[in-house]
């Protein structure tokens, strides 16, 4: 028979057996603030209560935010509006207001290379995620490698539900890559299943009219269209990258910090 596990002796045990792992880290401090305060047995069951729940919900938060896998990127406040030939702010911030999610209502963000598609998409994952969303973010083509690596319909059946999962699914660089016929299947069955069910943000570099050059069929492109415009926000971008920008500048300076050489 197994033996059973010890009974813990201390009050700061019996509260991290019972998972309140934050009221039993700052037991001392709660005990000492309750006595200075001389407050009630209620109202201290309240302070209790709420610190844990605000605990639970700062590590769900966190863990959501480390699932999305977002890596590194600038925050909305540093986007640079004045610099894109065109862009309606309006229609952007209006998005960020995350009304989108209620609907189900999809992003889709049409722009060339540096113009900052997927920094509003990484932006608009952990808006919502800190909205108290599930969010997360993953490139096209590794979207279509996870689900291809799969070598059982069922392993294939159960990949595909972790990307059903999220109240939103942003999928970046749509269109960098060309598909063959099943990798376009696979995306259009995460699109599919997603659709009036949970929203979807698409990034690409491809305007509409331009996808059956990376689709095997025409008809395949225009049902995936289909499905993510028939209730969308659709965000065009236009002008220079950024990153051209920034390294024509670097290039400048580094020639500007060079030493003048004298003739002989």
């Amino acid at each position: 028979m197994p033996s059973l596990d010890p009974i813990p002796t201390t009050l700061s045990d019996q509260l991290r057996q019972l998972g309140l792992v934050h009221t039993a880290d700052d037991l001392n401090d709660l005990i000492a603030r309750a006595t200075q305060k001389r407050w009630s047995p209620v109202i201290l069951l309240e302070h209790l209560v709420q610190a844990e729940a605000a605990a639970r919900l700062h590590q769900r938060v966190e863990r959501r935010l480390h699932d999305a896998r977002l890596g590194r990127y600038k925050a909305l406040a540093d986007f640079e509006w004045t610099w894109p030939t065109q862009i309606h702010r309006l229609t952007v911030e209006r998005v960020f207001t995350l009304e989108f999610l209620a609907q189900p209502e999809n992003v889709i963000i049409v722009a060339p290379h540096g113009l900052g598609k997927t920094m509003l998409a990484k932006n608009l994952v952990h808006q919502a995620i800190l909205a108290g969303h599930s969010a997360r973010l993953v490139t096209a083509a590794d979207l279509i490698l996870d689900l291809t690596s799969q070598d059982t319909a069922r392993a294939l059946q159960r990949r595909l539900r972790t990307y059903l999962r999220p109240s939103l699914l942003a999928i970046d660089e749509v269109g960098y890559l060309a598909y063959d016929a099943h990798a376009a299947d696979l995306l259009f069955q995460v699109v599919s299943r997603r659709y009036e069910q949970k929203s979807l943000v698409i990034t690409t570099n491809l305007p509409f009219k331009q996808w059956d050059t990376v689709f095997p069929n025409a008809a395949c492109a225009v049902a995936l269209i289909d499905r993510l415009t028939h209730h969308a926000e659709i965000i065009t971008i236009e002008g220079e990258s950024y990153r051209k920008r920034e390294a024509e500048q670097a290039q400048k300076a580094k020639q500007a910090q060079k030493p003048l050489t004298k003739k002989a």
